[in-house]
C-alpha cells in the first residue's frame, strides 16, 4: 500500500516498517504479525492493523503524545460505565526506533466507520449515541484532563472569521447566513457549572457500525473535561433534522448547552472545510472536508428554517 498524503508540513514519517520494528522490539510476544494501514480520514493518528485482533496508534504530529498516553491512562475506568463498545489498550510504547513519540496498541473492534457505512436506521443509532454522551458526562471527572474542545467555542473566533471570509469569497458559502450564526453563538451563555467528560470528536469516521447498527465509538484522542456542547456536535455532523432531535432528547442537555454545540459544529465544519477541503484549503483529506460541509449545510438550513436552537 503506498504511503498516506500527508495533512500537515510537520508530519511524521510513518509505515508498515516502523511500525513493525516498533512492534518487534517492544513488544516481542507479537513479532512477526502482519502490519497494514488502516485507510482513515483522521487527522492526528495513524492507525495499523497488527494481526487479526489489535490495531497500533501512532500520532501524525511531533505535539500529539499526549492523545495516545492519555488514552491509555482512562479508557479502562471509562469503558465500564459507557454503552457502546470502545477501545481497549493492550500496550503503551515508548519512542523507539527512530520515532520520537509514545505510540499505543489497542483490541481491534469489528466494524465499518459511519462516513462508508451510515446507521441504518438514523433515529436509532442517534438515540445510541445520545446515551453515550450522557453517560460519559456522568463519570466522576476529577482528575480529568482539559479536552481541546472543552472550553469556550469564541476561542476559535478568528479562525471561523477566517473560514468564512474565503469560503464567502469563493462562492461555496453565504457569508452572511454563517456570520449571523456565529454571532449568535458568541453571545450565548457559557459553561459555568463544574467541568464533565467529553469525547469532543464525534465525528461519522469515530463511530462504527455493524449491520447497520452503531456499536462502538474510537478516537479519543481529544478526550478530556469542559463544557460538554462540543459532544453535541453529531447532532449536524452525523444526523438529519429527524435523527437531531431524538439525540438531542437522548443526550439530556440543556438549551444553552445545545446552542452552543451548534455554534461548535459551525466551527467544525468550516475550519474543516477551510483547511482540507480543495477550494480553500490543501486538499489532502476530502472525507473531512465534505463532513466539515454537510455540517455548516445543516447549521445554516436549521436556523433558516427557524428550528429552536
Amino acid at each position: 500500500m503506498p504511503s498516506p498524503t500527508k495533512m500537515h508540513a510537520d508530519e511524521l514519517d510513518i509505515d508498515e516498517t516502523l511500525v513493525a520494528r516498533l512492534v518487534a522490539e517492544q513488544f516481542p510476544r507479537w513479532r512477526g504479525l502482519p502490519v497494514a494501514r488502516v485507510e482513515s480520514s483522521g487527522t492526528d493518528n495513524a492507525m495499523y492493523r497488527l494481526g487479526a485482533d489489535m490495531v497500533v496508534r501512532l500520532p501524525r504530529l511531533p505535539g500529539g503524545s499526549h492523545q495516545i498516553v492519555r488514552e491509555q491512562r482512562w479508557l479502562p475506568r471509562l469503558a465500564p460505565r459507557l454503552p457502546l463498545a470502545v477501545p481497549a489498550p493492550l500496550g503503551l510504547g515508548e519512542p523507539g526506533a527512530g520515532y520520537a513519540l509514545p505510540w499505543g496498541v489497542y483490541g481491534w473492534l469489528d466494524g465499518d466507520n459511519a462516513h462508508d457505512a451510515p446507521p441504518a436506521d438514523p433515529v436509532a443509532a442517534a438515540a445510541r449515541l445520545g446515551r453515550f454522551t450522557a453517560a460519559l458526562r456522568a463519570v466522576d471527572a476529577t482528575g480529568g484532563p482539559p479536552s481541546f474542545r472543552g472550553g469556550p467555542v469564541a476561542e476559535q473566533d478568528v479562525y471561523v472569521r477566517a473560514a468564512i471570509r474565503d469560503l464567502g469569497a469563493a462562492g461555496t458559502l453565504d457569508a452572511a447566513l454563517a456570520t449571523a450564526v456565529w454571532e449568535e453563538t458568541l453571545r450565548l451563555p457559557q459553561w459555568d457549572a463544574e467541568p464533565v467528560w467529553l469525547h469532543a470528536d464525534l465525528l461519522p469516521g469515530n463511530l462504527l457500525t455493524r449491520a447497520g447498527r452503531l456499536t462502538a465509538v474510537i478516537d479519543f484522542g481529544g478526550l478530556g473535561v469542559g463544557d460538554p456542547a462540543a459532544d453535541t456536535i453529531a447532532a449536524w455532523a452525523v444526523f438529519d433534522a429527524d435523527a437531531r432531535e431524538v439525540f438531542r432528547a437522548a443526550a439530556d442537555v440543556d438549551d444553552a448547552t445545545w446552542a452552543r454545540g451548534r455554534g461548535w459544529a459551525l466551527c467544525f465544519g468550516l475550519t474543516a472545510e477551510h483547511h482540507y477541503g480543495d477550494v480553500c484549503g490543501n486538499g489532502t483529506n476530502p472525507v473531512l472536508a465534505g463532513v466539515g460541509r454537510r455540517a455548516v449545510g445543516e447549521v445554516l438550513a436549521e436556523h433558516a428554517g427557524g428550528r429552536p436552537c
